[in-house]
């Protein structure tokens, strides 16, 4: 018998995420801060749950996608978190990114109640959501793991098991040091092109299926050129996940030069009044940089 799926978080990546699971024929239930944004999935089928700890009773595996360490420790372990109200025998499965060490604390948390988590980030954006093509990447027991595994599939395509409980967040948090610096090499490029007169859309097309080719040039490099700032993936969002590797690298003692120099960039953006851009407005800054000095007047 397939297992009761609880969704937690409904935004530009939980939305989607939850309506494949719905769409794989699972029973959902769903909970949102802003219930208006459960609406469309409980008119395809899904229950909506008053608060975390009324989902945790009727469900079996819970997953969650918010925003930051904070946020996921009150939804497990707060006051009417799940922890209030979850079955013995069921996993967690956190979604979001967040901080390794707080996931330990939760499982740690939850073991007391017959309890589990497995920590499950994901990579590939809103349009990795929205195709059902994230990479997912699972710390965990290994029976967890596989038990929320035929769920994972009907999000992503590439699921890994990274390791135990906090090495899915280890990973997320490699990962998101080489999309930042992949990001500012190709934020650099495009400024290259156009300040040498070179159509950024022909330099792209050129170079994409060469040694250059990533994600982040074919994806938001066309996006860049027609300076499209939308966000599939924000900067305060990013700038949460840089803050989190800088700390984990203190903790571990690893010099990171490149993601330190793209945090400050980002800063910049978020003095600019662009945190709730897509990351690739980071063009943006280095496009300000690189901006001609009006002459003062004599």
């Amino acid at each position: 018998m397939q297992p009761r799926i609880g969704f937690i978080g409904l935004g530009i990546m939980g939305e989607p995420m939850a309506g494949h699971i719905l769409r794989n024929g699972y029973d959902l239930t769903v909970h949102n801060r802003t219930a208006s944004k459960a609406a469309s999935l409980v008119e395809s089928g899904a229950r909506e749950a008053a608060s975390p700890v009324e989902l945790a009773s009727q469900t079996d595996i819970i997953i969650t996608m918010v925003s930051d360490t904070p946020d996921v420790e009150a939804v497990v372990a707060g006051p009417s978190g799940i922890i209030q109200g979850i079955r013995p025998g069921s996993v967690v499965v956190d979604m979001s990114t967040i901080a390794p060490a707080m996931e330990k604390k939760l499982d740690e948390q939850l073991q007391t109640v017959g309890c589990t988590l497995v920590d499950a980030p994901v990579s590939g954006g809103d349009i990795g959501a929205q195709k059902g093509t994230l990479a997912i990447m699972a710390g965990g027991r290994r029976t967890d793991f596989e038990r929320a595994k035929p769920v994972f599939e009907a999000m992503g395509s590439t699921i890994t098991h990274c390791g135990p409980v906090g090495h899915g967040q280890l990973t997320k948090l490699s990962n998101q040091i080489l999309v930042s610096l992949t990001l500012l090499g190709v934020c650099e490029a495009v400024l290259f092109a156009e300040k040498n007169g070179l159509e950024p859309e022909v330099m792209i097309e050129a170079v994409r299926g060469g040694a250059a080719g990533s994600w982040q040039l074919s994806t938001l490099g066309p996006r860049i050129a027609r300076a499209d700032y939308a966000p599939g993936f924000m900067v305060d969002l990013l700038q949460k996940d840089l803050g989190l590797v800088l700390e984990a690298g203190y903790q571990a003692r690893v010099s990171l030069m490149g993601t330190s120099l793209v945090r400050q960039l980002m800063s910049a953006a978020q003095s600019m009044g662009d945190g709730r851009e897509g990351t690739q407005v980071l063009a943006r800054v280095l496009k300000t940089l690189a901006a001609p000095r009006a002459e003062p007047d004599c």
